[in-house]
Parts: C-alpha cells; structure tokens; sequence
C-alpha cells in the first residue's frame, strides 16, 4: 500500500503545439481564397438563452429533478454542455499517445484486438474450436487450462496454432508456474522464438481473494510466487503479460463504474507496492499487467470509464516510473454478465454490440465478446459467430479500428471522463488511505459498499426503473427457457462466502418464471390472469396491456379479449377461462358503476377467484375493498414483491 499525493491526478500536462485551429471543422475556403465560416448565417446562442429556455420549458418544476441525471455513482449531469465547459477540464487539448493517455495508447489508429474465448476445457475439442475461429476473423484465442495437466495435452491444445504471429491467452489454471513450463516445453519442441511471443496469464492472487474473501495461500507465499513467474518471464517470454487487474468482479457484482475503476486502480497499487518492495525495476511490472473491465450498456458512460481508466493508471504509474510507456496500460474488456438475461436471450446480443461499440470507440486494446447465451447452455456454432462477427463488422464495416479517439471533443463525454475519473481517484485515495485494498477488503470495507449498491441497483430493477427487456419489461409469458439450460445456475440468495458475490441483475424475476415452469412441469396448472375489459376503450385497452406485462412477468397464462358491453357475458366469459386471477381494466370514471356489480357477481359464483382492478382511484380503494376486490394494480405497485406474493399465494416454490 502506498499512499498516493492529491497532486497526482493534477500533474501539469505537456504543452501541446495545436497544429490545427478550434473550429477547422466551421471553415471553408471561399473562391476569392478568404476563410469564411460555415454557421456565419446563425448568431451564437448564450449559457443564459438557453437556461432561459429550459425554465420557461419547465413551467416552474424543480430543474435538479427533470433535466440534471444523477448516476448511481452519485454524479450529476448537466441536460447540455457546451465548448467553454472544456476550459475547465485539464486533459482536453492532450493528444493521442501522450500523457495522461485519456486519448488512447496509439496515435495512428484505433486498432484493438478481436479475442475469442474457447468455451471448451478438452484439449483436442479446444484446439478445434480455436483453429475454426482463427480461420473465421479471430485475432487472438484464449484457452481454460484447468484442465491441462501434461505436456503431451498442452501440445493437443496448441497444435497448429503459430504463437508467433496469433496472441495465446490462458486462464482457468490452479498452478501458473506448471502452466508457464508446459507452455515453455511445448513451445520450444516446435521451434518457437520466446521473443516473438504474444499473450497473457490470467493470473490475480488479488481477484482470487476479491471473490472468496481470502487468499489460496497468502498474500507475502502470492508475492513470492509472483517474483518467480515475473523473472522467468522476463527471461523467456519478454511479451507476456502476467498480471490480470480483474476490475470486471466489481462490475458483476453490481459495483459501479466509480468503484470498478477506483477498486481496482487500490488493487493495482497493491501488486506495484509489494514487488517493488521485492526489487523489481517498476517498469518490468507494469509492462506484463493488463486490466480487464466489464462493459455494460450505459453507453457514453461506458465509453468514458475507459478513458478514465488510462487518465488514472498514468497518474497512478507516474508515482513509480518515470518512464513515459509506463503510463500507458492494456485495457481488456468484455461484455457484461450483470445485465444478460435467461428470458429473452436474444437481446443480449444487441446489449453484446452496445457494449462493444463502446469498448471500441474508448480505444480498448483488446476485446472479448461472449456468446449471448454463454452462462447457460454451452453456445453452439450460431451464438459463437455472431459474437465474433461483431467485433469483425465494427472494425471492416463501421471502420472503428480506423480513427484514434472517435470520442474526443465531445463536450459530453469530456465532462463524463473527467468526473469519473475524479470521483474513482477519491476513492481509490480513501481505499489506500484505509491501509490499501487487501486491509480494506478484510475489514469489509469493500464489500459493504459494493452490496450497498447491490442493494440500490435491485430495489430499482424490482420496481422496474431500471428495465430488462423481456424480464421486467414487455415478456412473453410464452416462453419456456427450463428446458434451454444447460449449465448450473446459481443465484445470488443462495450463495455464502466472504468474498464479491457475481450475480445477474434479472436473476430474482427469472426466479419467479422458473418457478412457474417447474410447478408445471411436477403436473399442476399453470396460473392464469383474466383482462376484464369494460368501458372507456382506450383506457380499457391500455390498463389491460400493462396488467399483460405484469403478470406476464411471472410467467402466468394471460386471457385477453375485445371486452363486453354486457356484465353478464364479462363474468361468464371470465369464470369459463378457469383463471385464478381475474384483473377489472376500465377506466377511473367508469370503476364506480362497474366495480361493485361485477365483484358481486364473481364472488357469488366462485368466492376463491382473485379479483384485482387495474389502477388505483383513490376515492373508491375502500369501498371497493369492502365490496370484495383483492388488490390494485398500478405504475407504484412494487412489481417483484407483488409477483412474490402471487407466487406464495398459489404455493409456487421459486
């Protein structure tokens, strides 16, 4: 642990030489060879025009509550920015491959490479997959070795791949320093030259006990293992890198964009502290580490996050090198888990690109896309090629690989950058001022505030503020995925431990619809929600919709129809459909006369059915309840509770 000075992240920026003027993009050359101004015709709008604008616009509503965004990382965003809001931000006239780095490594592309991760552990199975994917647009592989044992099966695993000129990944291994021989013996019967080697070791004592909430050994025998790897590596594989910054844990454990950066620049922190403590020359270390991040879909957010991430390893690196290449990091990313989803699974493959794209267009050095439906079946040859030709079409179609820092400019992702990069730096100063990461974490420092989040982000997704398509918003209660999965799924309630816990944000509504599925399978009857529509049409139709998408949620059988004009054949029609809910959808004028007669009439015949009025007339909640109506529907309504409550009330297990 070492404590970094608040000037860091101020640290004066190189003078910049403008080789091209502010607004080049605003002229053009007139025939008579004078510069004139392409907006000439449009005089310029003022900071105070437009908060005019917006106060008239607001007729009197409180500003910080319907235009200012407020993030869960506790920032907040301004509805427009506008060229002076650059002024003020310190790294804006930087330049791309030069200190603090915000504008990426490289400064004559936008080049990242394509990895693809090998689903299968079997050595001949792997070598197949890796070599189909090379052939198809793959750059780089990365293979699980937690089943490689011998050099005989690491040489299965690697045939006919050139690790000369294809970058080989590893990951999944118990023993690295046995992985590294295997490697080291396979490679050097084949003739392989060490120094052209490319790849990396996903090897994180750190991530290990950020997961499990202790070392597999300790952190002073994790050091020692550690120097060993680092000074054979810098011996024979000079272009590996060794250390992977897991800060994608954080991400998928529902942590924050501010945590995931400011956690993991403290974790980062630890491993340079400690090995340079041992001897090692700073720059040895940094050269074979690498981040790897989670994206998820908050797009421009995400695009400055990864921009952050290089502004704060600078900073961060400048402490121990003076080197300018040490401020410059690999940045892995790949595609999130928190925010994939079991129901509807094809979304995750526009949720796939939107992360990718943001990825891209941050400068990420590498990427990974995983197949949409990965954490539950093995992928088959479809899922697999989509998720690769979505790293292919954004580099040969949308040419993103061409142009070095699409983002920059941009006053909007200029102020997100910097705020997140601010806000992570504070952190990441409180975690090392608490005696750095590790002390942190055992002190549940860490943890707490991450489950506080936890805690925030599912109370939003359980009342639907933060939506899941297919999930929480518009299902399809059609849909039967029990019989899709193919991998054990374990969910976040029913997992112990002292470390991060990985879940899924829409793990507690899949939970609802697989027990729905499972009650159906044992042979009972799959419940169902009659729409009784009455009434105002529009509002008839519309509340009728929004009760579909309700309990649609959890997976019951809905009955929908053109509505009734007649309370005999509306009650007939709702008994014969034999379902347990029957929900009354009309509109707030037309309850009264309505309500009473038909809850009288349902109860008299069947005295058991659950009777619900869609929306919640303030006035009649009461008397409507005395007249024998069960509950109310409507936008307030706690949706996951609720469902829950449905699902004990007809002895679901889930």
């Amino acid at each position: 642990m070492t404590i970094v000075p608040d000037a860091v992240l101020l640290l004066p920026l190189p003078t910049v030489e403008k080789k091209y003027p502010v607004n080049q993009m605003q002229v053009i050359m007139s025939k008579k060879g004078k510069n004139i101004s392409l907006f000439s015709p449009f005089s310029p709008v003022s900071r105070e025009q437009w908060e005019e604008v917006i106060e008239k616009d607001l007729k009197g509503a409180p500003r910080d509550r319907k235009v200012v965004w407020h993030t869960p990382e506790g920032l907040s965003f301004e509805p427009y920015y506008r060229q002076d809001d650059l002024e003020k931000i310190k790294h804006a006239d930087s330049l791309p491959g030069e200190f603090p780095y915000v504008r990426g490594n490289k400064r004559n592309s936008n080049d990242w490479e394509v990895r693809q991760e090998i689903e299968e552990t079997a050595p001949e199975a792997a070598n197949a997959e890796a070599l189909n994917a090379l052939k198809k647009g793959a750059e780089a592989v990365v293979f699980n070795v937690s089943r490689i044992d011998s050099s005989q099966q690491m040489a299965l695993l690697l045939k006919g791949i050139d690790p000369e000129n294809t970058p080989v990944h590893f990951t999944g291994s118990s023993n690295y320093g046995k992985t590294l021989d295997l490697l080291l013996s396979t490679w050097s019967s084949q003739g392989t030259d060490f120094q052209k080697v490319l790849g990396s070791f996903d090897y994180d004592p750190v991530g290990y006990f950020i997961l499990n909430g202790s070392f597999y050994d300790s952190w002073e025998a994790n050091i020692g293992e550690t120097v060993d790897l680092l000074n054979r590596m810098i011996r024979e594989l000079p272009g590996f890198r060794l250390i992977n910054i897991n800060g994608r844990f954080f991400h998928n454990a529902g942590g924050t964009i501010v945590q995931d950066l400011g956690y993991s620049m403290a974790a980062a922190s630890e491993y340079l502290a400690a090995l340079t403590d041992t001897g090692i020359q700073a720059q040895e270390i940094i050269s074979r580490m690498q981040f790897s991040f989670a994206v998820g879909s908050s797009y421009f957010m995400e695009i400055a996050r990864i921009r952050a991430a290089r502004m704060l390893w600078a900073n961060l690196a400048s402490h121990y090198s003076d080197s300018p290449e040490a401020g410059k990091t690999h940045i892995h990313v790949e595609n999130s888990l928190w925010n994939k989803t079991l129901y509807d699974p094809y979304v995750n493959m526009l949720r796939n690109t939107t992360e990718a794209m943001a990825g891209a267009i941050a400068g990420c050095n590498s990427m990974s896309v995983r197949p949409f439906d990965h954490f539950f079946r093995s992928p088959g040859p479809m899922s697999k090629r989509v998720a690769r030709n979505t790293q292919i079409i954004l580099k040969e179609e949308a040419h993103l690989n061409k142009t070095v820092d699409p983002a920059a400019g941009s006053y909007y992702v200029e102020k997100l950058t910097q705020s997140i990069a601010s806000a992570s730096w504070d952190l990441f100063r409180e975690t090392e001022a608490a005696g750095g990461f590790i002390k942190a974490f055992e002190q549940g420092t860490v943890k707490k505030a991450i489950e506080e989040t936890c805690t925030s982000r599912d109370e939003a997704i359980a009342k639907r503020k933060t939506g899941f398509i297919g999930t929480n918003q518009f299902p399809n209660p059609e849909e039967y995925m029990l019989k899709e999965i193919q991998k054990e799924l374990t969910f976040k309630d029913n997992k112990t431990g002292s470390g991060l816990t990985i879940y899924r944000g829409a793990e507690n509504f899949e939970k609802l619809r697989l027990g729905t599925e499972k009650h159906v399978e044992k042979g009972n009857k799959k419940p169902g929600v009659y729409l009784l529509k009455m009434g105002n049409r529009a509002m008839r139709t519309a509340r009728a919709s929004f009760s579909s998408a309700f309990f649609g949620c959890a997976g019951y059988d809905i009955f929908d129809n053109l509505g009734f004009d007649d309370n005999t054949q509306a009650v007939d029609d709702a008994l014969s459909s034999n379902a347990e809910i029957i929900i009354i959808c009309s509109s707030d004028e037309d309850y009264p006369a309505l309500v009473p007669d038909l809850t009288k009439a349902i109860k008299a015949k069947e005295p058991n059915k659950i009777i619900i009025v869609a929306g919640y007339p303030k006035a009649h909640v009461d008397a409507f309840k005395e007249r024998g109506v069960d509950d109310f529907i409507h936008i307030k309504t706690p949706l996951l509770k609720t469902l829950q409550g449905y699902h004990n009330a007809l002895e679901i297990n889930y």
